[in-house]
């Protein structure tokens, strides 16, 4: 974003949330999103705003904004629990994964699991975090239609499809 003074009209009444923005422009600067080079904070945001419109809370709204910052930046969960809270951190450290598992599909594999452990707030943000990645991924194959042909994708797709049965099945049980 342009302009880093900027705030969406859907924080306005969620101070921790707001902060939350604050900080991950800081971690995040320079950062640019894969699919389309806009600046990366716009995909924190569309995970909080998706968070937002659907009704939770802004524990889970902070923890939409800060869901990358453990994967991404220099952020720690001790940082993260210090200036927003315990179950801030909770949510965020559920979103993150284990990047000492390999191969790939395991990683990806475990991270569906500990969120699918966490709980529904968990998986409200893993959802939102996928319907914004699906939306680029949607995006960046309207001007690129061979990137879905590519084989380094198929992974990611995979993944999702997982991540969507995981999904399913949890909403089945609650």
């Amino acid at each position: 974003m342009a302009d880093d003074r900027f705030t969406p009209t859907f924080l306005a009444g969620l101070p921790l949330a707001r902060d939350a923005l604050s900080y991950a422009r800081e971690l995040h600067r320079g950062q640019r999103r894969a699919s389309d080079e806009a600046p990366f904070i716009l995909h924190p945001l569309e995970v909080a705003a998706l968070l937002h419109t659907t009704g939770y809370g802004e524990v889970v709204v902070t923890a939409g904004i800060l869901h990358d910052a453990l994967e991404d930046t220099e952020a720690n969960v001790e940082t993260i629990e210090e200036r927003f809270g315990t179950d801030v951190a909770a949510l965020v450290a559920a979103m993150t994964e284990d990047p000492e598992i390999e191969p790939y599909v395991e990683r990806k594999a475990a991270l569906r699991q500990q969120i699918a452990d966490f709980g529904e707030e968990a998986a409200a943000v893993y959802a939102a975090d996928k319907v914004t990645k699906v939306r680029e991924l949607r995006a960046q194959a309207g001007y690129d239609p061979e990137v879905l042909r590519r084989a380094k994708i198929r992974p990611k797709i995979e993944h999702y499809d997982e991540s969507l049965a995981m999904l399913e099945i949890g909403r089945a049980h609650v």
